[in-house]
This record gives C-alpha cells, sequence and structure tokens, in this order.
C-alpha cells in the first residue's frame, strides 16, 4: 500500500514505520522532522496549515514516481500519529488547538479526497485515569471502549473531541476510519531503564491503569488495521495483554481497586486494559514483552 504517515518522526512513529516498509508498504513520513531511516520517503509538513496537508496527499512520494509518466500516484491509506504527546510541553490551549486542528485538517482531506481509510492515534488518557488530578479510578475493570471518556486535561479532551470529528466523517463518507487508544508506547530499551523501578514500585503505572504497548507491537496493530477493510468506524484500545508490573490481577484489584467492579474473570496476569475487540476484529497480537526481554 501507499502510505501517509503523520508524526513518524516521533517515539512511536519511528518504530511503526520500519515496520510497514518491512510488510512491502511504501511510506512518505509527513513530520516537521525528517525520518533517517532507509526506505522511508520524508516530507516536511505542518500539519495545522488545511492547504499544506491537502497538498501532501496530492503530492509525489519522491522523483522516481515522475518515471512512469501516468501522472499523480494516490494514497490507499493516512495512518495518523502527529501530535503533541502529553501536557506540560505547550500551554493547554495550544495543544488542544494543535491536537484538534491538525486532526481535522488530516480527516477532512482524506475523506473528500476519497483515501479509503485513515487510521488515527487516539490514547489512553480518554478515560480520564492518566492525567487527572489526583487519583482517579476506572468505573469498572477492566477498561473496555464503552468506558466512559471524560477526561480533564487538555491533551485527552484533545483526543476525545478527535474521535469525535473521525465519527462524524465516517458518518459522511462511509469509509474506514479506525481510531487507536494507545495506551503507553514502550520503546526496547526502555524495558532495561524503566521497568525495574515498575517492578519495585508499582504506585508508578497506576495512571497507565498497569497497561503497556510495546512500539514494534504498534507497528503490528497499524498492520491489522490496514489488512481489514468494512468495519466503518471503530475505536480499538492498544496495549499488551500482560501487566506491566510483578503483581497478580488480584493483588493490583485488592492494593488499587477495592470497591471497582470487575466485569469478568481475568487472567492471573491480565491487562486491566482490555484488548479483547482488537484481538477479536483485527487479529491483533502482541508479541514483545518485559518478561521475556528482562528474563523474568
Amino acid at each position: 500500500m501507499r502510505i501517509l504517515f503523520t508524526g513518524g518522526s516521533g517515539k512511536a512513529g519511528r518504530h511503526v514505520i520500519p515496520y510497514l516498509l518491512e510488510q512491502g508498504h511504501r511510506v512518505v513520513n509527513a513530520d516537521l522532522v525528517p525520518l533517517d531511516h532507509p526506505g522511508v520517503d520524508n516530507l516536511t509538513v505542518d500539519l495545522t496549515e488545511n492547504g499544506q496537508v491537502w497538498n501532501a496527499l496530492t503530492s509525489y512520494a519522491a522523483l522516481d514516481e515522475l518515471e512512469p509518466g501516468t501522472g499523480m500516484p494516490k494514497f490507499d491509506a493516512v495512518v495518523h500519529f502527529a501530535a503533541i504527546p502529553r501536557i506540560l510541553i505547550k500551554p493547554d490551549n495550544e495543544l488542544f488547538r494543535t491536537n484538534t486542528q491538525a486532526t481535522y485538517n488530516v480527516l477532512e482531506a482524506a475523506t473528500k479526497l476519497g483515501i479509503p481509510k485513515v487510521i488515527f492515534a487516539s490514547s489512553e488518557t480518554t478515560y480520564g485515569i492518566c492525567f487527572a488530578d489526583g487519583e482517579m479510578k476506572p468505573d469498572y475493570v477492566p477498561v473496555d471502549e464503552a468506558h466512559p471518556t471524560v477526561p480533564q486535561d487538555s491533551y485527552a479532551m484533545s483526543k476525545v473531541v478527535n474521535e469525535a470529528c473521525a465519527r462524524s466523517f465516517h458518518a459522511r463518507t462511509g469509509l474506514d476510519i479506525y481510531g487507536l487508544r494507545i495506551n503507553n508506547v514502550i520503546e526496547p530499551h526502555e524495558y532495561e531503564s524503566d521497568f525495574p523501578a515498575y517492578l519495585d514500585n508499582p504506585d508508578l503505572r497506576r495512571r497507565n491503569i498497569f497497561a503497556y504497548i510495546d512500539a514494534r507491537d504498534l507497528g503490528h496493530m497499524v498492520q491489522c488495521c490496514l489488512m481489514t477493510d468494512g468495519l466503518g468506524y471503530e475505536v480499538f484500545n492498544v496495549a499488551n495483554p500482560d501487566l506491566s508490573v510483578g503483581l497478580s490481577t488480584d493483588e493490583i484489584m485488592a492494593r488499587y481497586y477495592q470497591g471497582v467492579p470487575k466485569t469478568r474473570e481475568m487472567g492471573a496476569t491480565e491487562t486491566f486494559y482490555d484488548i479483547s475487540k482488537a484481538q477479536k476484529m483485527l487479529g491483533f497480537a502482541p508479541k514483545h514483552g518485559w518478561r521475556d526481554l528482562l528474563g523474568v
């Protein structure tokens, strides 16, 4: 497939794009900073500028596409990961403006140009737990896609708005638009640098609902979405099936989630961030986890 990938130079994108290239896709990275990786085409784009987004989506990927003389190739899909990645990087209003305007521009251009699939990064933060003022517990566990999304912070608010926009663009066009509520992204080197502290102090993972996703498995998730057609508008939780701490699910329930309803029985170390929808509908099957990499 010929794919425009926004934000491919970021923490997640720089692992997802190589995975997609390995699957045989052609990828154009639309970002403010190029990605230095063999085989990727880079285009510097300010996604908050509507005209730049339209131009990027009607652009050649590189000079070799001039050779056939058959006109401008079309994109088969857009993967939109670009965003200010959390609060406290820019002022809240600028974060909200940037994230919502960029996503609106991408959705509008992609759907009006008839690109058949858009996959966009939403977030675990939509559930309101990650950046809450004080401790916020889930309404129930495991947290699935039906859980209320009423956050307090500008980053998560922007993601909720983006989901609403995506649903509306699907309603008008009928095109496939899949939102990924991505949990805390972990790069391979972070298992050794960060996870020993998580094992010593599970409190550090409370705001992430004790979940995570390996950046390479996020590439697999995007590939699953690219290969699955006809779902319309859907959102999917994205996480590893395992916990990010050394405690069992029962120990976490006793220590952190007393009084929180449990809607079903759970495995001994099953994530509280329910990924069963993605597993059933997309064939999502993460392979990389901290236990194997740390030898635990």
